[in-house]
């Protein structure tokens, strides 16, 4: 069979097209060049031209063809330029996420096809397989990664059945350190390199930093909320219908500058995320800050002290109907629907028990228990078992 490797210039991507080789199959190396703006890049050198260098390098080791192709202009249109859109409005984007949707499983992957590749694979931690239904049609099913440590199913959330049909992941079944393992046995020259820091577009560079270079910087205030918040103590209505009661569950609380205490100065509301605490600048506090809520429009911050302040948590979040991806499309929920499932709302996360809910005016996940730091514009993905079936943009 032949397939192209996704050749990233990491040991991941490296050991994945060495054991597809060593399964007998015709492999082809395509390095994936994205967007890279130098100016605020921290290294002397581009990080893509190390990484191409060091991704030829392991091309050359094993024998296969190697070949550069430039995504630079599509990943800024289809990345870089809403991602400055999101953090504009007040939402945190996931870049890594929308890579993988918009750029290497659409326009790379159809580039590698019309190379006359059967399949395109990736370093990636995740695995794929698939069954038949009662009909005979071929469902495939996205799957954890066998490390717990390093499963990157979540990051590949916003796949179809059309891109999984199509793709491979030889390193899922294997933990880091047996990859690193394999890549010094074959003598690979990214067997002891660095995992990659900070966004993978720009290099070794801070988002906030990053933002700061494109968004303009607005001097606001930073306002501290504290425990006798009026809103915190709220009795729980009553409710009419369930719907009735994620709508209030899954509503961010809105705080006034009056309502707490201002302690003090920032550069910018868009260049946070809830559930920040490092970056703020705040001192004098037992416990670290964390920011509860911001307000783009009046460019103030709030804050509360501690990681278990009762502004950062929520059981319940939205999604609008047009932002909700369903992996296994045979199990879409319709209207008046609920589904058991394990979910997450970030990478790493522990998955976490909750409820799916489908409604005309909305789909909603509750959480057996509430959780931190819940942020418009990142992506909420939902398991059974290992198998990751759909994911939706949290509104």
């Amino acid at each position: 069979m032949k397939i192209v490797v996704g050749l990233s210039g990491g040991v991941d991507s490296s050991v994945a097209a060495y054991l597809l080789q060593k399964q007998g199959h015709e492999v082809v190396a395509l390095f994936m060049r994205n967007w890279n703006d130098a100016s605020v890049t921290l290294e002397d050198e581009c990080p893509w031209i190390e990484d191409s260098n060091d991704a030829l390098m392991v091309a050359q080791k094993l024998g296969i063809p190697y070949q550069v192709i430039d995504m630079s202009e599509l990943y800024k249109e289809k990345i870089v330029d809403y991602m400055f859109e999101e953090y504009k409005k007040g939402r945190t984007p996931n870049p890594d996420v929308l890579c993988n949707r918009e750029v290497k499983f659409d326009v790379f992957m159809k580039t590698a096809l019309s190379l006359g590749a059967e399949k395109v694979a990736t370093g990636h931690y995740a695995q794929v397989n698939s069954t038949f239904d009662e009909n005979g049609k071929e469902i495939f099913h996205l799957l954890a990664g066998a490390d717990n440590n390093k499963d990157q199913s979540y990051f590949l959330c916003q796949l179809n059945q059309d891109q999984l049909s199509k793709s491979l992941f030889p390193i899922g079944e294997l933990t880091k350190p047996e990859v690193r393992e394999i890549a010094r046995e074959m003598g690979l020259v990214t067997a002891d390199k660095k995992d990659s820091q900070g966004l993978c577009f720009i290099g070794k560079v801070s988002l906030p930093t990053f933002l700061q270079q494109q968004l303009e910087p607005k001097e606001g205030e930073i306002v501290e909320i504290f425990n006798d918040f009026t809103g915190f103590h709220q009795e729980t209505p009553e409710f009419s219908s369930k719907l009735e009661e994620l709508e209030f569950l899954s509503q961010k609380l809105n705080y006034e500058k009056s309502d707490g205490k201002v302690i003090g100065k920032h550069q910018g509301a868009h260049y946070f995320t809830v559930g920040q605490s490092k970056g703020l600048g705040i001192g004098g506090h037992k416990e670290s800050c964390f920011l509860i809520s911001r307000d783009i429009e009046k460019n103030i911050v709030f804050v509360g002290e501690g990681r278990n302040f009762p502004g950062l948590f929520r059981s319940a979040l939205k999604i609008e109907n047009s932002e909700v991806h369903w992996i296994r499309e045979d199990l879409r929920l319709q209207n008046g629907e609920s589904m058991k499932v394990k979910a997450r709302i970030r990478y790493r996360q522990t998955l976490e028990e909750a409820t799916l809910y489908q409604f005309e005016e909305g789909f909603f996940i509750e959480f057996e228990n509430p959780q931190s730091a819940i942020a418009e514009g990142q992506f909420a993905a939902w398991y059974l078992e290992d198998e990751l079936v759909g994911s939706g943009v949290i509104s």
